[in-house]
């Protein structure tokens, strides 16, 4: 009977009074709606997923495998799930944990992101770094999306920005008026507002992309 709930992806509760076990209740954790396709979204953009749990190894393979989750940590208390993340960081890893229980609290707080849900325990959305509003797992590869346009973003606003200064400062100051290239002040502080303007507009292309999508790590 106990190999069959373990088998069948159940966590075992014992009945018993003080001289034998009176029976035996397989409980099984029910796998959120799109788990399957966020995991294997992100496995394809090369993103190391880890089933780290308290569950027994059996209960854990069987849900790892419906996920097609390879790498799976079973038997882990709370304290050793911080361990796990500390020692991935030691191996120069950026790590992001998700979760939403109490046993999950350590290991979101030592993550390099700790991401949890507004369902969660008050303790883990606490521990955590980026609490998602919406109850879907699309949120988590949408967060990396927006995360990766964002570091695009700013990446191009600093080049604008120094391009301008580069440009329009030793112009305006009349350091290439040997050359024959001036420029009236007023026109190059003109120039620097419109820099001002752009990186304005090239931040506000961000809330394009609200809606919940793939990340896609070619995009």
């Amino acid at each position: 009977m106990k190999k069959n709930l373990l088998n069948n992806g159940n966590s075992i509760i014992y009945v018993a009074n003080k001289k034998e076990i009176l029976a035996l209740i397989g409980v099984n954790d029910m796998i959120r709606e799109n788990a399957q396709t966020v995991i294997e979204e992100l496995n394809k953009n090369e993103i190391e997923t880890i089933m780290l749990t308290g569950d027994n190894k059996e209960t854990a393979s069987q849900i790892a495998k419906k996920l097609k989750i390879t790498n799976v940590i079973a038997n882990v208390t709370p304290q050793e799930k911080a361990n796990v993340v500390k020692s991935l960081k030691k191996e120069n890893k950026f790590v992001m944990m998700c979760g939403d229980g109490i046993n999950d609290s350590p290991a979101l707080a030592n993550a390099d992101i700790g991401v949890s849900i507004n369902s969660g325990t008050d303790i883990a959305m606490d521990s955590s770094d980026v609490i998602l509003t919406k109850n879907n797992l699309y949120s988590i590869t949408n967060l990396i999306y927006i995360s990766k346009k964002t570091i695009r973003n700013i990446k191009q606003n600093l080049f604008w920005a120094f391009f301008y200064n580069t440009l329009m400062i030793p112009i305006a100051m009349g350091v290439f008026h040997p050359f024959g290239i001036s420029i009236n002040p007023m026109i190059a502080s003109f120039a620097m507002m419109f820099s001002s303007f752009s990186v304005i507009l090239n931040s506000l292309r961000l809330k394009r992309n609200r809606k919940i999508k793939y990340y896609n790590s070619q995009k």
